[in-house]
C-alpha cells in the first residue's frame, strides 16, 4: 500500500497567507523527503480558509524543490475555465514536472465561487463533463482542431487561423504517453459517478470527510464500471484519505488530535461540518440515508472522521479499516493546519517511517498465510 498526502488546505482566517502558503508547501517538501508517492493540493477561489487559488500554479513553484513526489491537482475545478485553458496548462505543467502529474479533476463545489463566476445556476456537473471531453479531444487529437461534440457548449477549432509551417494552430500534448493519470475525489456515499470514472480509466480518491462504512461502496460502483467496459480493476488505483495523526504517544495524540481546542482536526471538522451544513451536503457524514440531521454532531463527525494515536495504535486502525473496506492501493494522509509545527511534521515522519512499514508488513503476512 502507498502513501499519499493531500491538503485542501484549511487555515484559519486571521493567519498571514504568506504564512500558510510557505508551511502548505513544507508540508509537501517534507512529504517528498519521506517518501510519500503523491501529494494532492486543492482549489478554491474565495475562501479565505481553503486558500490556495490555483493549485497547479502552487505546484509549479515546487517542481525544483522535490525530487521523486508526483504533483497532483486535488482538484483543478473544470467548470472554472474554458477546457482550452486547462488543457494546454495542465500539458506544459506535464513537462516541466517531466511526468510527475497527476490530473485531479471536479467540478468545483463550492457555491461562492460559482456565484463569483456568473455559473451558479448553470449544472456544473455537466460543465465538468463536457470540459473533460474536450480536455481529452485536444490531448489525443491533431491540429487543426474542429472539436464539435453534439450537447457540448465548448467548440474548438483552430481550422480558420492555423498557420501549421510556422507552428500556428497547435496544441500541446502532455509529457506522459497517452496522458497523465486522471483522479477524481469521490464525496458521497455510494457514489454513481464511481461508475463512469471506471469506464474511462479515471481513478477514485475517498474523501476523507466519509464515514468508512461507505467506502466499500466506492470500490465497488468502480468495478462495475470497469466490468461494463470490459477491463479488470486493479486495486493499485484505488486511493483512500484519512484523517490521521501520529504521535510518540497516546497521550500527546489524543491532545492534538482531538481534545484541545486549539488543535487542528478539531478546527478542520468544525469547519467541514458548517459547510456541509450550509451547502446542505451533511449527508457525507451520515451511516444511514434516513438519519436525522440532528444527530451529525461535532463528536460523531470527530468519532467517526479523525485516527489518532501512538504508532502501534494507528496501525491497528488501519488494519481495521482494510478489513472493514477490503484492499486499497493508497492511504492517502490529510495534511491540516501546522499549529504545533514540530508535532505535524513527527506525525508525518512516524506515518511513513514507522506506521506504513507495519501495515504493509501485515498485509504481506496475511496475503501469504
Amino acid at each position: 500500500m502507498r502513501l499519499g498526502y493531500f491538503t485542501m488546505p484549511v487555515h484559519p482566517m486571521d493567519r498571514s497567507w504568506v504564512e500558510t502558503l510557505k508551511e502548505d508547501r513544507e508540508a509537501v517538501i517534507l512529504a517528498d523527503k519521506l517518501g510519500f508517492y503523491d501529494a494532492f493540493v486543492g482549489e478554491h477561489l474565495t475562501d479565505a480558509c481553503e486558500n490556495i487559488t490555483n493549485s497547479m500554479m502552487f505546484h509549479a513553484s515546487l517542481i525544483p524543490e522535490t525530487k521523486q513526489i508526483k504533483l497532483a491537482t486535488g482538484t483543478t475545478n473544470l467548470s472554472h475555465m474554458h477546457p482550452v485553458l486547462i488543457a494546454v496548462q495542465a500539458a506544459m505543467f506535464d513537462h516541466m514536472a517531466e511526468g510527475r502529474f497527476i490530473f485531479g479533476v471536479s467540478p468545483g463545489a463550492l457555491t461562492s465561487d460559482a456565484e463569483a463566476l456568473g455559473i451558479l445556476e448553470q449544472d456544473r456537473n455537466k460543465l465538468f463533463a463536457e470540459a473533460i471531453d474536450v480536455i481529452l479531444a485536444i490531448w489525443q487529437g491533431e491540429a487543426p482542431y474542429n472539436i464539435d461534440f453534439p450537447d457540448n457548449r465548448y467548440k474548438v477549432s483552430t481550422q480558420r487561423t492555423q498557420a501549421l509551417h510556422i507552428g500556428v494552430g497547435y496544441m500541446g500534448k502532455p509529457y506522459q504517453k497517452p496522458r497523465p493519470e486522471i483522479v477524481g475525489t469521490v464525496v458521497a456515499p455510494l457514489s454513481p459517478g464511481v461508475v463512469l470514472m471506471g469506464k474511462r480509466d479515471f481513478h477514485p480518491l475517498s474523501a476523507n470527510f466519509l464515514l468508512s462504512k461507505h467506502l466499500k461502496s466506492h470500490w465497488e460502483h468502480y468495478c462495475k464500471g470497469k466490468t461494463e467496459v470490459g477491463v479488470e480493476p486493479d486495486v493499485a488505483d484505488w486511493r483512500v484519505a484519512r484523517a490521521l495523526f501520529v504521535a510518540d504517544d497516546d497521550k500527546t495524540a489524543a491532545r492534538y488530535g482531538r481534545t484541545d481546542a486549539a488543535s487542528p482536526y478539531v478546527f478542520y471538522y468544525e469547519q467541514m461540518l458548517a459547510k456541509m451544513k450550509r451547502g446542505k451536503r451533511l449527508y457525507v457524514f451520515k451511516s444511514h440515508k434516513d438519519q436525522p440531521d440532528e444527530e451529525i454532531t461535532f463528536d460523531h463527525v470527530m468519532n467517526n472522521c479523525v485516527i489518532y494515536g501512538s504508532v502501534n495504535k494507528v496501525v491497528e486502525e488501519i488494519l481495521a479499516l482494510r478489513a472493514e473496506v477490503g484492499d486499497f492501493g493508497e492511504l492517502v494522509y490529510a495534511g491540516m493546519d501546522w499549529v504545533e509545527p514540530a508535532l505535524a511534521r513527527r506525525s508525518m515522519q512516524l506515518m511513513a517511517e514507522q506506521v506504513m512499514p507495519r501495515v504493509n508488513a501485515a498485509i504481506g503476512k496475511s496475503a501469504a498465510a
